[in-house]
C-alpha cells in the first residue's frame, strides 16, 4: 500500500497560472521527493495600469513516501 502526503502551497509568475504551478513544482522538488500531482485551488492576479502583474496560484501537492 503506498502512502500519499498532501502539502499546500502558494506560488507567482509573472508570466501565467501554468508557469506559477511549474514553479511551485520546482521549488517543492527541492526537498520533496516522488512527487505525484498538484492540484489548484485557487488562481488570483494582482493587476497594476489595466495588466496583469503577477499570477498567483494556491496548490496541493501530492507525493507518496518512501517505505523504510
Amino acid at each position: 500500500m503506498a502512502v500519499i502526503k498532501v502539502i499546500e502551497v502558494l506560488a507567482q509568475s509573472e508570466k501565467s497560472w501554468e508557469d506559477a504551478a511549474q514553479e511551485a513544482i520546482r521549488e517543492a522538488s527541492k526537498t520533496i521527493h516522488n512527487i505525484k500531482s498538484i492540484y489548484i485551488k485557487e488562481m488570483e492576479a494582482q493587476v497594476e495600469d489595466d495588466k496583469i502583474t503577477q499570477f498567483r496560484i494556491n496548490a496541493k501537492i501530492s507525493f507518496q513516501l518512501k517505505k523504510d
